[in-house]
């Protein structure tokens, strides 16, 4: 490890993106390897295997190269989950805030993109708060959003947090959505059949009689698609809660 990795490591403040990198020992980098290629075969064995499947052993096979190689590019493997990180939020398709359309329009895909992405890679989610994520994609997603939220007449004092609680519920609701359809794919048990034994359960249960009717709903839907519908209500909820905001704003409040 090299001495700006090992000054790094385990500080809260440490992140591939702020560190100034020592020159490997290196002249040349190795061909035929460049980040990219490093970071995508990262990121296809976390989707494969998962964060405790995934080594710098299992990396440097996936690649067919040696250890140094990759060392070439990176110091450590914390340096490689932090720019599959921000792989991931490459793969948010970012409104435009300039385009003349509703604001609230911009929010929902952006919202919908991060859910989305969040899903697909499961492991991401529990990267979120282990390390800055502060890579370029992430800064120009954050970026974005604070722009829609300009557009929608947030006051810039108050945009940080109003940007915090879109954030947030983007990221409970697909850890939770995320880690359920991965420990279903891992148990190869079907979605659907398992939530159906659920939901007959509680409809016997005492006190929930009342709420039959939509646990019976449950039942006789897809769960894909009461999921999706259950993501919109709720994003609505908190794209009124900034309307709201813009709105005192605007009166002065």
């Amino acid at each position: 490890m090299s001495d700006v990795a090992r000054s790094r490591a385990g500080h809260p403040l440490a992140s591939v993106w702020l560190a100034e990198r020592a020159k490997p020992s290196r002249r040349a980098a190795p061909e035929g390897l460049d980040r990219e290629r490093i970071v995508a075969a990262v990121t296809r064995l976390l989707d494969a295997e998962g964060l405790s499947g995934f080594s710098m052993r299992r990396l440097v096979a996936e690649l067919g190269v040696s250890a140094m190689s990759v060392y070439w590019y990176v110091d450590t493997k914390d340096d490689l989950l932090e720019m599959a990180l921000d792989a991931v939020s490459g793969e948010v398709r970012l409104p435009d805030p300039a385009a003349e359309r509703p604001w609230q329009e911009d929010l929902r895909q952006l919202a919908s993109e991060l859910r989305s992405a969040l899903v697909a890679h499961p492991w991401a989610s529990r990267l979120i708060g282990e390390y800055l994520n502060v890579g370029p994609n992430s800064l120009a997603m954050t970026v974005t959003a604070l722009r829609v939220l300009d557009k929608a007449g947030v006051h810039r004092s108050a945009a940080p947090g109003a940007l915090s609680a879109l954030y947030q519920f983007v990221y409970g609701y697909a850890t939770v959505e995320g880690r359920w359809v991965e420990r279903c794919q891992a148990a190869g048990v079907d979605q659907d059949a398992v939530l159906r034994d659920v939901f007959q359960a509680l409809m016997a249960m005492p006190g929930l009689a009342e709420q039959v009717p939509i646990l019976q709903e449950r039942i006789e839907a897809p769960f894909e698609q009461t999921r999706e519908r259950d993501f919109r209500i709720a994003l609505d909820t908190v794209v009124a809660g900034l309307e709201v905001m813009a709105g005192r704003h605007r009166d002065g409040a």
